[in-house]
């Protein structure tokens, strides 16, 4: 695909900007951003040649103006509150869409926005895309070795999160000693593990994993410094993740705390496809 100009739609967090500096890397002539209010940090802001920005309840308008501006693809990259998507003040034609939806989760959601997007003529990329950097691949990112214990539970984990995402349930699994403490919901993966480490204590394992079919166009499994504080806070030892099919942001500050905290991590070879790295 000849991609000269690239629209990253951007939600929270580092991540749409290392999209961006990753383009810019592979010779993409012009990167703008589609932001969102309240949400697009100020670094992805200044890493894009151009950016207009949306409120959460306008993407319906969001969308004509991207398909009025010519782009050969657009990324949708960074975090969206889930509970903005029920308590965003809509537009009408935003709320019709989402009264279309009898199952609501990312897939329907996003999958729904996409098919919006691509109907007004965008072509929609994998979010993986120019993320060479910051998707790991087979084996521990830290010197510290798995227990057989951690080794047993990821294991555990790795078929439970295979099981959860045939019905597209969540993202993360959290197990010790056999014993599933939490299963992602709609709450997102900090939430889960709160909720995981509240019942279960030091010494569970965290799995992070993308169902066999994923939509790698969005919702690809997301881990940074913030999840890793949160398990060292809930009592988690070990974190394990599909490998190349994860973006791990602020892989030095993440390496760096784990550890000092102990934390092992790995990646596991699930035998799925990797995710795309170019259009």
């Amino acid at each position: 695909m000849n991609l000269r100009k690239l629209l990253v739609i951007a939600g929270a967090g580092d991540y749409p900007r290392l999209v961006v500096e990753g383009a810019r890397k592979a010779l993409v002539e012009r990167v703008d951003v589609l932001a969102v209010k309240g949400s697009t940090a100020r670094r992805t802001r200044e890493a894009a040649d151009a950016v207009h920005e949306i409120s959460i309840g306008s993407i319906a308008r969001g969308i004509r103006w991207a398909a009025a501006n010519g782009y050969d693809g657009a990324i949708m990259a960074g975090q969206v509150n889930p509970l903005s998507l029920f308590r965003g003040k809509f537009d009408d034609e935003v709320k019709s869409w989402l009264a279309e939806l009898s199952v609501k989760n990312a897939h329907s959601i996003f999958g729904k926005l996409i098919e919006k997007l691509e109907a007004a003529g965008l072509k929609i990329l994998p979010a993986s895309c120019f993320m060479d950097e910051h998707i790991p691949g087979v084996g521990p990112l830290v010197e510290r070795e798995l227990t057989a214990q951690e080794r047993s539970d990821i294991e555990h984990a790795k078929n439970v999160a295979h099981d959860v995402g045939v019905h597209d349930v969540g993202q993360t699994v959290m197990v010790k000693c056999g014993m599933v403490l939490a299963v992602e919901a709609f709450e997102g993966t900090n939430a889960a593990i709160k909720r995981g480490g509240r019942l279960g204590g030091k010494g569970a394992v965290v799995f992070k994993a993308a169902r066999d079919g994923h939509d790698m166009r969005f919702d690809i499994p997301v881990v940074g410094i913030k999840t890793l504080k949160t398990m060292h806070r809930a009592g988690a030892s070990a974190l394990a993740f599909q490998a190349h099919r994860l973006v791990l942001l602020d892989r030095a500050a993440v390496l760096d705390y784990a550890k000092r905290r102990s934390i092992a991590i790995v990646g596991v070879d699930s035998g799925l496809a990797p995710a795309p790295l170019r259009p």
